[in-house]
């Protein structure tokens, strides 16, 4: 087994795992995979079912099926015929897959919904955010699908700036702060991301063949990746896109619009059941008063991200000259 690092977790892994850390020593949760075959404790009794997704694939299955297993955990069924399940403590993970796909197929799921859904089950509130490295804090993107969070990221990476995070953003509760804990050395991108960054939609290698969405390699040349925890100094909550030739608005929002904004983009809330919300809503509840949060307005346009960028690096200056020493 070889010993990975990443979200806060120790990640024991059967599997060659090229691109994920090797283990630093840091991490608070300890998590075991094993990839490739079944989960032999599993009792024959069938499982119940937990949810099932709306999206389909063009095979006209749910993207995703999820069951309750007899000993309270939970099986990931793809559509893909990928499958993953994880214990009811969220340390133990099995994944098994057809022969149409690869162990890198097993890893996207791996790395993105099942890691951050073990982490939910532990206790972890997670973000669906990317986050980039601003002087000694972390400065959070926030937002759903298809918002901009990544790309965000990336225009940030060439300009200099560490990335922390993409995708999942796992908060460590310090009691009196709350810090983040580094993800992967990658930013994923689709294709017209790419384009608008780099003038061309295949400029990034592909994570996966079978897979559009591409990746941007923070280990490369000219680019900075943060392996160590380190405190959250700001949220921006990509909000409502507005006009495209309109200008970017910042508004400093709290109370109960900020933390519906943060529930509404935690990280699998779809799958979490009361318990699990419950955790989330102490502390997010926490979260609000302690950290400045922002409600983005950006112009609809992907030509128009390096201007949010400006805005956002100008807004968390400005908070900057506040903060206590």
């Amino acid at each position: 087994m070889s010993r990975k690092s990443l979200f806060g977790i120790s990640l024991s892994i059967d599997r060659e795992w090229a691109w994920c850390p090797e283990r630093t020593g840091g991490e608070i949760h300890e998590i075991t995979a094993r990839l490739g075959n079944p989960d032999p404790a599993e009792p024959s009794t069938p499982p119940s079912p937990y949810y099932s997704s709306a999206s389909l694939a063009p095979n006209g299955r749910p993207n995703v099926v999820v069951l309750r297993t007899p000993r309270r955990g939970f099986r990931f069924c793809y559509a893909d015929g990928a499958e993953f399940t994880i214990d009811a403590t969220g340390s133990e993970i099995h994944a098994w897959w057809p022969s149409s796909l690869t162990l890198d197929d097993a890893l996207v799921y791996l790395h993105g919904p099942i890691l951050g859904f073990a982490l939910r089950l532990r206790g972890v509130t997670c973000l669906h955010a990317s986050a980039v490295v601003v002087g000694d804090h972390v400065v959070a993107v926030v937002g759903g699908a298809g918002m901009g969070k990544s790309t965000t990221a990336a225009v940030f990476a060439r300009q200099g700036y560490a990335v922390q995070t993409d995708d999942i953003l796992a908060l460590s509760d310090r009691g009196s702060s709350f810090w983040v804990q580094p993800g992967l050395p990658r930013v994923l991108l689709w294709p017209e991301s790419a384009e608008a960054l780099w003038g061309d939609p295949a400029a990034l290698p592909r994570i996966v063949p079978t897979w559009p969405k591409l990746f941007l390699d923070l280990n490369q040349p000219g680019y900075r990746f943060s392996s160590e925890p380190l405190p959250l100094g700001a949220i921006y909550v990509l909000g409502e896109r507005q006009d495209p030739g309109s200008r970017t608005v910042i508004e400093r929002i709290g109370g109960t619009r900020a933390l519906m904004q943060l529930v509404e983009n935690s990280y699998a809330n779809h799958l979490l059941d009361a318990a699990m919300r419950a955790v989330e809503f102490q502390t997010l509840g926490r979260l609000v008063p302690q950290t400045p949060i922002r409600l983005v307005r950006a112009p609809d346009s992907r030509a128009a991200i390096l201007g949010v960028c400006e805005a956002v690096l100008a807004d968390f200056h400005s908070l900057a000259l506040h903060r206590p020493s």
